[in-house]
C-alpha cells in the first residue's frame, strides 16, 4: 500500500475517533417512558378487574395487542417518591438513603441512575411533567431545568379541572379535551426539536420520559359521566369487597376512569406522532404507572394488591413478539436494568433489580422465568405528619401467585396516620372538607370523606377497619379463595406451614439486601431525618 494512502486512512481514523458522533449514527432504539402518577391497574385489556369492564382504552390495549402486558407488575413502593427511587436506581427502596420517603427526600447522588447512564453512553434525555428524581435542585444534571420540556404548557395534570372549566366558558367539549392533548405533543416536539439543532445532537438515540398527574388527587367531582359518560351506576356490583358498594364511592372510582381514559387519549397521540416521523418500531414505548389507586382503601400507601399492582406494557416494534402476556412476576426495579441492557450497557453491580430482556426476548406466554415466582414490595411512610411523632408504619410485603404476606412492624400504630391529631385532638367537624388531615396517609376525597363521617356507624364499622384500623404484626391472605384479601388467616394452623416458608423468604431477601429494618432493627428510619423530632425542618 503506498505511503500516502497509508497516511490518510491514519489521519481518517483519528479524526472518527475524535469525533464518534460524526463518524455514523447510534444505531440504539429510542425509549419513550409513559409513567402516570397514582395509575393502579386500569385499562380495558386488563378485563380479569370487574371495574374495567364500563372503560374502553385503545391506546393502551394497542401497547398489550403489539407488545407484552405483564399480568403481575408491582411497584417496590407504593408511594411516589419511593418508588421512583426504586425504579430510576433499579435497586430496592430502602438502599436509597433518604429517597425512601416522600418527604424529605435527597437523592443520594453517588447512587447510579439509568437515566444519566444512558446519557453518559450517548442518549439524549428529557422529561415533561413530574420529575424523575427525587429531593434535588432542580439545575443538578439530574435534578430537571436541563432536561425538563414543559413550557407548551402543563394544564393536563388537571384534566378534567380545566376542561370543566373550559366547558363552562363556552368551549366544546371535545375541543377543550384536544386543546390539552396538544399540550403534551408540543412538549413532546420542543423535546425533539432540540435534539435536531446539530448533527452530533441528531444522531443520538433518546430517552424521553413523560409523566402525567391528572390520576393524582384531586380531580372534579362528577367528571367521570360529565366529561367521559361513564355512568357510575354501571359500577355496582364491581367494586371490591373492602369498598362499600354506595353512590358516593362509585362516582368516585368514576371519576378516576375518566382521567384514565385522558391517559388512554394522549398516548394514542404520541403512538402517532412516533408513527408520523418514522420512528415508532424504533422505539421502546413503556408504560406503567407509580403505584395504584389513591384516597380508596387498601389503595395508595398500602401493601395489598390494589396498592402496589400497577399496568405494565412494552413495545419494540419487530424486536419484541407482541401479543403475549406474562404471568411472571416483576418489580418495576426491573426496568433499570432493561432499559440498560436494550442500550448494550451492563447494568452496575448494585442494582438488585433483574432485567426482563430475557422475558421480553421470549416468544412464550404465561410464566417463562420459574424464579419470577414472588415480587416484594414495602414502605417506611408517606406523609411525615401521619402520626404525632413523626414515625413512619414500616411494613414489607411478600407476593406469590396465591398468597399475600405482610410484615407490620410497629402494629400498635396507625397504618394510615393517626385520627384527628393535626393541631391537637379537632373534633371531626373542625376539619377541613377535604379531611386531608385525618389518617392522612391515605389521600383525601369523596371516599376518604365518607368513610370519616360514617365509620362509626355499625353497618359501616367493617369498612372503617378496612382503611383505618390498627393492624396485626402479621397477615396472610389465600388469594384463591379470597381475592379481596378480607379474611386474614395468619395463626390459623393450617397455614403454619405457608406463614412460615413466606416470612422465611421474606427475610431472606431483606437480609441479602442490605435493609436496615431488619439488619439494623430499623434505627436508620426510626431516627431523624427519616423520624422524629427535627424532621419537619428538614423539608426540602
Amino acid at each position: 500500500m503506498p505511503t500516502k494512502t497509508i497516511y490518510f486512512l491514519c489521519c481518517l481514523f483519528l479524526f472518527l475517533g475524535a469525533f464518534p458522533m460524526f463518524a455514523a449514527e447510534d444505531k440504539r432504539p429510542n425509549i419513550f417512558f409513559f409513567f402516570a402518577d397514582d395509575w393502579g391497574r386500569y385499562a380495558s385489556i386488563y378485563r380479569q378487574n370487574p371495574v374495567n369492564s364500563v372503560i374502553k382504552t385503545p391506546g393502551i390495549d394497542r401497547l398489550g395487542l403489539e407488545g407484552v402486558r405483564f399480568n403481575n407488575a408491582h411497584v417496590n413502593a407504593p408511594s411516589c417518591t419511593p418508588s421512583r427511587s426504586a425504579l430510576f436506581s433499579g435497586q430496592y427502596f430502602y438502599r436509597t438513603g433518604r429517597g425512601a420517603i416522600l418527604r424529605p427526600a435527597i437523592w443520594d447522588e453517588t447512587i447510579p441512575v439509568f437515566p444519566l447512564l444512558l446519557e453518559k453512553s450517548g442518549y439524549r434525555i428529557g422529561f415533561t411533567y413530574k420529575a424523575w428524581s427525587p429531593g434535588l435542585n432542580p439545575d443538578t444534571p439530574f435534578g430537571g431545568s436541563r432536561t425538563r420540556y414543559n413550557k407548551a404548557g402543563n394544564r393536563f395534570n388537571q384534566f378534567s379541572q380545566t376542561v370543566t372549566k373550559l366547558v363552562a366558558g363556552g368551549t366544546d367539549r371535545e375541543a377543550a379535551k384536544e386543546e390539552l392533548y396538544a399540550e403534551c405533543l408540543n412538549n413532546f416536539e420542543l423535546f425533539l426539536n432540540d435534539g435536531n439543532k446539530s448533527p452530533e445532537e441528531k444522531a443520538k438515540p433518546f430517552l424521553y420520559y413523560f409523566g402525567p398527574t391528572n390520576t393524582h388527587r384531586a380531580w372534579e367531582k362528577g367528571s367521570g359521566k360529565a366529561l367521559w359518560d361513564i355512568n357510575p351506576d354501571e359500577l355496582q356490583g364491581k367494586l371490591p369487597k373492602f369498598l362499600p358498594d354506595i353512590p358516593e364511592v362509585r362516582e368516585d372510582v368514576a371519576d378516576y376512569l375518566g382521567e384514565v381514559l385522558a391517559l388512554d387519549a394522549v398516548l394514542q397521540r404520541f403512538l402517532k406522532n412516533l408513527e408520523d416521523i418514522g420512528e415508532l418500531d424504533n422505539t421502546v414505548i413503556v408504560m406503567s404507572g407509580d403505584h395504584g389507586i389513591p384516597g380508596f382503601t387498601r389503595g395508595k400507601c398500602n401493601l395489598y394488591n390494589i396498592g402496589t399492582e400497577v399496568s405494565l406494557f412494552i413495545r419494540w416494534g419487530k424486536n419484541v413478539k407482541g401479543g403475549r402476556t406474562v404471568d411472571d412476576f416483576v418489580n418495576l426495579m426491573d426496568l433499570a436494568p432493561t432499559f440498560l441492557e436494550i442500550a448494550g450497557l451492563a447494568p452496575p453491580d448494585v442494582m438488585t433489580g433483574k432485567s426482563l430482556l430475557p422475558l421480553l426476548k421470549s416468544e412464550k406466554s404465561g410464566q417463562i422465568d420459574p424464579s419470577r415466582d414472588f415480587v416484594i414490595t414495602g414502605r417506611e411512610r408517606h406523609v411525615e405528619t401521619a402520626r404525632a411523632d413523626l414515625t413512619p408504619y414500616p411494613q414489607r410485603s411478600f407476593r406469590t401467585k396465591d398468597f399475600l404476606y405482610i410484615r407490620n412492624f410497629h402494629p400498635e400504630r396507625y397504618p394510615m396516620g393517626d385520627p384527628y391529631h393535626k393541631d391537637g385532638n379537632l373534633d371531626i367537624q373542625q376539619l377541613d372538607s377535604s379531611y386531608r388531615y385525618t389518617f392522612s396517609d391515605m389521600d383525601f376525597g369523596p371516599t376518604k370523606t365518607w368513610l370519616v363521617l360514617n365509620g362509626e356507624k355499625p353497618e359501616w364499622k367493617k369498612y372503617w377497619d378496612y382503611a383505618f384500623a390498627k393492624r396485626p404484626a402479621e397477615e396472610l391472605y389465600d388469594l384463591r379463595n379470597d381475592p379481596d384479601y378480607l379474611v386474614n388467616v395468619a395463626d390459623k394452623p393450617e397455614y403454619a406451614a405457608v406463614q412460615k416458608e413466606l416470612s422465611q423468604r421474606l427475610l431472606n431477601v431483606l437480609k441479602s439486601t442490605s435493609d436496615p429494618r431488619v439488619t439494623e432493627d430499623g434505627k436508620q428510619f426510626e431516627n431523624p431525618p427519616f423520624a422524629g423530632p427535627g424532621t419537619e425542618e428538614k423539608k426540602q
